[in-house]
């Protein structure tokens, strides 16, 4: 099934969900009394086809499949908790504008069935997903690759269960030793074969879709191999180059069958900006009044214990811009620090400083975490977009789990993601997911996670790339590569 099909069918059971959670919560607030009179019935329909029209347009809108930006259940759970808020909201007005009685209790059963429902689709589309990668139905798929392209690739894959494609193998372009994964150990390094054999080693391993992530993406023997790979059934695939230009949208023009990538750069509005600084002020605000109970106790005994409350660190802001930034002054991670230092860290309230920052207007609530000089000035190009918006307390990949101590590779990839699908909607659920996993953090301490090896069959290395050049075209092709 294609994403957009299942996105399709996700959207109907919703609808369904949507009749089945009125005639539920009526049942529930009338219980004896049901059926109730006719009437209700009557006046219950206008109310359906509204729920029905807003949650269309807000699953259209808003992507509300749950498979938007890759798998993870608390965004799925805090985004649906966002829009059903929003449809009753809607309801209540539409109530209210109709001069028509209806029960707040219905209402308030109506919410939390519509809640539950949406979940569970989602969590069962998912399992049902996750159980046809356990019975190996989905397309195996090689990467002709070994960059960053080829692992940001492989990377999103892994996070999309809905496309039901696992990348098994990377064909590497020149001989380098590559760490295998546990089912690969016997073999003492990656397997050289020749480019004679390539087709028949996909074939064997069952490959369906071999997906090129080259700069030279047009080289003639990388064309050759790609017709041939058609030929055989082997669907192909390409990553358009450069990938820098990766905070854009693409549109494909179709010209008689000659594909035209346009690459449109998104702007935020005036509107979108002056919301996000208002919302900044009115949060950070409340947040400072509401956490001085527990701030201003802690600030005292950091200032009897260390003779300073707070720490100034060097950051690069919007466009580089260097500013300082508030931290309280504990290091991180504490070392040999009393309990209430590493309570601080773990809870993340040693960045409660920063809300002066963004006050002063350095930062934002929401936004790409801001790194040293020393960092920034080694960014790629495909990394310096980063600082194309303001720096955050907090954004997409600190809910993933990233934080400093991971490279700015890893962050990068999430930063540029929240950036080009950057709404108050996105911001909202950030902030809701991130005073959920600090929650998590004090119930359950983190503990490390080990990032998971994408799984190989024996990693596919081209001897000499000199052979590769001259070899592939005559194995694979009976006609010369100039034509």
């Amino acid at each position: 099934m294609k994403k957009h099909q299942l996105v399709f069918w996700i959207l109907v059971a919703d609808l369904l969900w949507c009749a089945l959670a009125f005639i539920a919560a009526a049942a529930l607030r009338y219980g004896a009394n049901w059926p109730p009179d006719p009437r209700f019935w009557d006046a219950l329909l206008p109310f359906l086809e509204v729920t029905w029209a807003i949650w269309g347009l807000l699953s259209v809108g808003f992507q509300l499949d749950g498979f938007r930006g890759g798998w993870r259940f608390a965004t799925t759970v805090f985004q649906l908790f966002l829009a059903v808020s929003c449809t009753m909201a809607a309801l209540l007005a539409a109530a209210y504008l109709n001069q028509r009685y209806v029960s707040r209790l219905a209402l308030g059963y109506l919410g939390v069935l519509l809640f539950a429902g949406f979940i569970a689709i989602r969590y069962l589309t998912y399992a049902v997903l996750r159980s046809r990668y356990k019975a190996g139905r989905f397309k195996r798929a090689v990467v002709l690759g070994t960059g960053r392209v080829a692992r940001e690739l492989a990377t999103k894959i892994e996070r999309h269960p809905e496309i039901l494609c696992k990348v098994v193998g990377f064909l590497h372009l020149e001989s380098l030793p590559v760490e295998l994964p546990r089912e690969c150990q016997k073999a003492d390094a990656a397997v050289p074969v020749s480019t004679l054999g390539v087709l028949d080693l996909l074939t064997e391993q069952g490959v369906d879709e071999l997906i090129i992530a080259l700069p030279l993406s047009g080289f003639p023997e990388v064309l050759n191999l790609a017709g041939r790979c058609r030929e055989i059934g082997i669907m192909v695939g390409v990553v358009p180059q450069p990938y820098e230009l990766y905070l854009s949208r693409p549109n494909l023009l179709d010209l008689d069958g000659l594909p035209v990538l346009h690459f449109h750069t998104p702007s935020t509005s005036t509107l979108f900006e002056l919301y996000k600084r208002v919302a900044d002020v009115g949060l950070s605000t409340t947040l400072i009044f509401a956490t001085a109970p527990v701030m201003i106790p802690v600030a005292a005994w950091l200032s009897w214990r260390t003779g300073r409350v707070f720490r100034k660190e060097t950051r690069c802001g919007l466009h580089g811009k260097a500013f300082s930034m508030l931290r309280l002054n504990v290091d991180r991670p504490p070392k040999n620090g009393a309990r209430l230092e590493k309570l601080l860290d773990r809870l993340s309230l040693t960045e409660m400083p920063q809300l002066w920052n963004v006050l002063r207007g350095d930062m934002s609530l929401v936004g790409p975490r801001p790194e040293p000089p020393d960092r920034v000035q080694h960014y790629s190009d495909w990394q310096r977009q980063r600082l194309s918006v303001k720096p955050g307390i907090t954004g997409l990949a600190q809910v993933h789990g990233v934080r400093e101590r991971h490279s700015s590779e890893e962050k990068a990839r999430f930063d540029l993601q929240y950036i080009l699908n950057s709404s108050p909607a996105a911001d909202i659920s950030l902030l809701l997911q991130t005073f959920w996993t600090i929650l998590v953090r004090f119930v359950r301490p983190v503990k490390q996670r080990r990032s998971k090896p994408v799984d190989f069959f024996p990693t596919l290395v081209f001897s000499e790339p000199q052979f590769f050049e001259g070899r592939l075209t005559d194995a694979h092709s009976t006609q010369s590569s100039a034509d």
